[in-house]
Formats: structure tokens, sequence, C-alpha cells
């Protein structure tokens, strides 16, 4: 397996290669995907558990217990679980949604997938991004995983970041370049 040298540079990234090993080797990668995925949708929710995860002053058992009953609440696999007391005990859960990033990235890439961060005006059918997904596929040349979010702002159009590349079709975007040709 390929994982590229910025994710395994980083403190966040050597976690999460070898956690994407561990997960590998016992055949549960898509698993363990899920219960980051769950445990990112906690931590989006929970101002308490962003807190814990990065207070350095909780001793390491408190954090310990704390996280494991976190765990047990959101039903993670063993795996995880594992993982997240390692974490604990070495004063890293501060690294937590970066490690998860980091995961998603190289399961991704193993999978042969990109994703697709697509940023609109209003809410997309599912009509609409099965499209996308269709015209991103083409252009890629490979899957392409679509996240959505919106932001009113931008008037009409998308904004798509595929890693470091952006595509923005919004309509701020074009206003704003009329205004900059009308000034100069």
């Amino acid at each position: 397996m390929e994982i590229s040298a910025g994710i395994q540079a980083s403190l966040a990234g050597r976690y999460a290669s070898a956690l994407f090993e561990l997960a590998a080797e016992a055949g549960s990668v898509s698993a363990v995907e899920s219960d980051l995925d769950k445990l990112a949708a906690a931590l989006a929710e929970s101002a308490d558990l962003a807190g814990l995860i990065r207070n350095p002053e909780i001793a390491r058992a408190d954090a310990a217990r704390a996280i494991d009953a976190v765990a047990t609440l959101l039903g993670l696999g063993t795996l995880a679980r594992n993982f997240l007391g390692v974490l604990a005990g070495n004063r890293r859960l501060s690294q937590l949604p970066a490690m998860i990033r980091a995961f998603n990235a190289i399961a991704a890439a193993q999978r042969g997938e990109v994703t697709a961060d697509v940023t609109s005006a209003y809410p997309l059918s599912d009509e609409q991004i099965g499209t996308l997904q269709e015209r991103l596929k083409a252009r890629e040349g490979s899957n392409v995983k679509i996240r959505t979010s919106v932001d009113p702002e931008l008037l009409g159009g998308l904004v798509v970041t595929i890693g470091s590349r952006r595509i923005d079709s919004s309509i701020r975007t074009r206003l704003n370049s009329l205004a900059q040709a009308m000034k100069g």
C-alpha cells in the first residue's frame, strides 16, 4: 500500500497509517471508517466532547475512561476503542480530528477514490449530486465521493474543491470579478 509522504510526515498521519494497517490486516477498514465517522460527528455536535479531547489538564487515566465511555455510547468496534485508548494514554486525543481526516484520505486513496467538497447556495437534490458525481468522475478519472455544504452567500453556482484544486463557478465570484474589471 502506497501512502503519500505528506500524510506519513505528520503525527496524525503516522497514527492514521498505523490504524489503517491494523484495520486492513483485520479486514475491517470500512467498519473502522464508519466508527471514525461516528466519532467525527459526535465531536462536531458536542462542545463538551471537543473540549475533553483538547484539555491538557485532564489526567491520562481520566481521559481514557471518559473516551471509553463515549466509545461505548457510540457503539464503536474494538479496534477503534483500542485506538482511542492508545491516544488517551499517549496524550494525543487533541490530534483526533486530524487523524480521522488522514485515515479517511488513506482509505479513499486505497479504494481509488477522491473526495470533492461541494459548496452551493442551496441544498442540492440527489439528482444534481448524481449528475455532478458523474461529471467529476469523467474529469478526474476515478470515483468521486461528494461532501456537500450550503453557503447562501454564494448567491448561486458551485464551489468544488478536490484536493488542492478549486473550481469556483459561484455568482458571488463572478460578480466580484466583474466589479474588479470595472474598476481597472
